[in-house]
């Protein structure tokens, strides 16, 4: 966000200024009292367990110059301490940010799918940022709190934002694209990730698809040409629609080769032909890759230099990370997980040679559907690993389809710790181990334990 004074921010969120300096100025916003700098905008949102109202003073004391806020301010603050008093403070977050879109003359890539979201918002930032100065979401804040505070860190001089927004209920995807307002939309792919509360397949793809309703006049969607879902997501749209995809679509990826710990295949298509080198491991990554370059040629760079950007690609943590233990290489992807994310990593895995261990973990907001995940899971990883260790209660079910398939290395062990322990006498040269669960398994601490 650019500098802006206390009273323009009071009129964009709605609030009414009630101490301070109305022309004292704000650099950044700040939800948190940890991370708050001088000359912040600190705002006090309310979550199931705290209430930011709380810590008004410990933000000034850290040089905040001002609070939103949705109560009575504490007595003793200093005098020079602005307060932005609202009604609610996550309301006044939204306005102020919308405000602030409204404001901005970038163009802006938005992208949501059932999983890959956050790797493809890597690559489409890696991209453009051949040509551009972009800005990107920090992560995955990508829902009714984080992109508000992805649009708030923008500044008048970012030529494109490359913005993802998730979801676990209906109605929020078309709420957090209004907001974005989207140039570019990308869907990722339409999977079983958040079927507990919206039922099927078939409404979270009515869900993604509330994205491409709210795509700018002239822009553009782009769309995995081998969804299950393409014909109704193109159906949601009057944007041009360029359809990706491993050998087919409109930009297609032909002649892929493992090499090294990634992946060299070439890009064909109505934007040319060249070949690339993506420096991350996994066939369902190089459909992720190929989003990003589509977004790239349409924000006018060049195939090649979206193919060179790519090669120099930097991942947000847990996602399909590369790292070694005791001479082993261990795939870090366990930042999060679905039933279609979980096999493309056991697939990422089975292309490697030597021993192969997975660790797999619980899957979130299954409900019903769980059962049948559980054994697509187990079933995929008796192809997939010598090995299979399944960590928690909850994955037990994986494990009792693997052994049905015929996987003879089973076991299952309680927490991270015991999965950990059980690793530290395996682990040598040539065995490759993949980490894969929902984050509430929170399978990152094996790493921990084995550092």
């Amino acid at each position: 966000m650019d500098p802006l004074s206390l009273s323009e921010i009071a009129s964009m969120a709605g609030a009414l200024l009630t101490a301070g300096d109305p022309s004292a100025i704000v650099s950044r916003i700040s939800k948190d009292t940890r991370d708050i700098r001088p000359g912040d905008l600190y705002v006090a949102l309310r979550g199931e367990r705290f209430d930011g109202n709380a810590f008004l003073a410990e933000a000034a004391a850290k040089g905040a110059v001002a609070a939103l806020c949705d109560a009575e301010p504490p007595v003793g603050l200093p005098s020079h301490f602005g307060i932005l008093s609202t009604s609610d403070c996550l309301a006044g977050l939204t306005l102020l940010a919308a405000a602030w879109r409204e404001r901005l003359k970038l163009r802006s890539v938005v992208i949501t799918g059932s999983s890959g979201k956050t790797s493809t918002k890597d690559f489409t930032a890696a991209v453009l940022g051949a040509r551009l100065q972009v800005t990107a979401t920090r992560g995955n804040l990508n829902n009714h709190i984080g992109l508000p505070l992805s649009i708030l860190s923008a500044s008048s001089s970012d030529e494109a934002a490359v913005w993802e927004i998730g979801m676990n209920h209906r109605g929020e995807i078309a709420s957090l694209a209004g907001l974005a307002s989207p140039n570019i939309g990308i869907i990722t792919g339409v999977g079983s990730a958040h079927i507990e509360h919206l039922g099927s397949r078939e409404e979270i793809a009515r869900e993604k698809g509330d994205l491409l309703e709210r795509i700018q006049p002239n822009g553009c969607a782009i769309l995995p040409a081998a969804d299950d879902f393409i014909i109704e997501l193109r159906s949601r749209t009057s944007a041009k629609v360029i359809e990706v995809g491993i050998g087919i679509g409109d930009l297609r990826a032909v002649n892929l080769r493992r090499e090294g710990w990634g992946t060299r295949f070439e890009i064909e298509g109505e934007f040319g032909k060249t070949e690339t080198f993506l420096p991350v491991p996994g066939r369902h990554m190089v459909g992720n890759a190929l989003l990003a370059i589509a977004a790239g040629v349409l924000c006018d760079i060049p195939l090649g230099e979206c193919s060179i950007a790519l090669g120099a690609v930097a991942l947000t943590g847990g996602r399909l990370g590369i790292l070694e233990r005791n001479g082993a290489t261990i795939l870090d992807d366990t930042y999060n997980a679905n039933p279609e994310s979980m096999i493309a990593a056991l697939e990422t895995l089975c292309s490697h040679k030597g021993r192969r261990i997975a660790v797999l973990g619980r899957m979130g907001e299954l409900g019903f559907h769980a059962g049948d995940a559980y054994r697509r899971i187990g079933v995929q990883a008796a192809s997939s690993a010598d090995l299979l260790v399944c960590v928690g209660e909850e994955a037990a079910a994986i494990a009792e389809a693997a052994t049905k398939a015929g996987l003879a290395d089973v076991r299952l062990v309680p927490d991270t710790k015991a999965a950990a322990d059980m690793l530290s006498g395996i682990l040598s040269p040539g065995v490759t181990v993949l980490l894969k669960a929902s984050r509430s398994a929170r399978l990152e601490e094996i790493l921990q334990h084995l550092a």
